[in-house]
């Protein structure tokens, strides 16, 4: 569905002295990794589907099922773009579970391998044209994160425990996206986005320091579900009556909890910093009644 974006010359824009900027229309704003690439990777399966049917059983089961493993490549190759992207924004990070892109690249080349196959039966061919795809896929593409990204002196436990939480915030983000699009006013989606920034900040920060998870677990679970909660209330009501009072009550809650997230996140990264001040001490003291003394 078309989206009406507004503007400063918009009927309900913003004033000659508020920029996008300082309303956090950008905050947060990310591009979708999947491009032109890996959506054209879409466009060989469909040819090798429609050149197959005119041939014998043979060559229509082969050039099909090539089509398919072709097309589940494709599919594969955007969720581990994503998974990359996800990896490469954060401080620390597991590597996927699963390497989507190399599996892509291993799909792509058994699928031209069987559209080879279909035309010059044999397996010298075949497994050449799959080599050289699969190599192709790989150097266009590249490979999935193969190792883990500031893991080290973390408590493996303790980060198990981060990734759970952090899995249920962001499942109660995206049901709040998916219901305030109901009520259809982008002004309240971009000021969900905005709330669900300052989220994923606490969300960072409690993921560089999985110690903060239990003085911040009360903002990830009951307070994100409070606010889904809140959000689909809102848009049941909004999408039916249009009520003015029950989106500026929204609003507010949103104001008011984006301002409990920051003033959080504030205190975790104080804490922090004072943790690392007295182990800065600790270790001063250690030194110097060991005999050393640093300048």
């Amino acid at each position: 569905m078309a989206q009406r974006f507004g503007g400063k010359f918009s009927p309900d824009g913003t004033g000659p002295d508020e920029t996008p900027t300082e309303r956090g229309a950008f905050r947060g704003a990310t591009v979708d990794p999947v491009g032109a690439r890996s959506n054209l990777l879409f466009l060989p399966p469909v040819v090798l589907a429609f050149t197959s049917i005119t041939g014998g059983a043979t060559t229509l089961v082969a050039g099909l099922l090539g089509a398919a493993l072709l097309t589940f490549g494709a599919w594969l190759l955007r969720d581990g773009l994503r998974a990359e992207a996800a990896f490469n924004a954060r401080k620390v990070a597991r590597r996927p579970g699963f390497p989507r892109k190399i599996a892509a690249a291993v799909l792509a080349g058994v699928g031209v391998a069987l559209a080879a196959w279909r035309n010059e039966p044999g397996i010298i061919a075949p497994v050449l044209y799959a080599a050289a795809a699969g190599g192709l896929h790989l150097a266009a593409f590249g490979f999935d994160p193969l190792r883990d990204k500031g893991m080290e002196g973390i408590d493996t436990f303790q980060q198990n425990r981060v990734a759970k939480a952090v899995d249920e915030a962001e499942k109660h983000l995206a049901a709040m996206s998916d219901a305030v699009r109901r009520a259809q006013d982008r002004q309240v989606e971009q000021r969900v986005e905005r709330f669900q920034a300052e989220v994923r900040e606490l969300l960072r920060t409690v993921e560089e320091d999985p110690r903060d998870l239990t003085a911040a677990r009360k903002y990830m679970g009951v307070y994100l579900m409070g606010a889904r909660d809140a959000s689909v209330k809102f848009a049941d009501i909004y999408s039916r009556t249009q009520d003015a009072g029950a989106r500026s009550d929204y609003m507010m809650l949103l104001t008011d909890l984006e301002e409990s997230f920051n003033a959080k996140k504030r205190k975790l990264l104080l804490d922090d910093n004072s943790d690392l001040t007295v182990e800065i001490e600790v270790l001063r003291d250690r030194l110097q009644r060991e005999g050393i003394r640093l300048k």
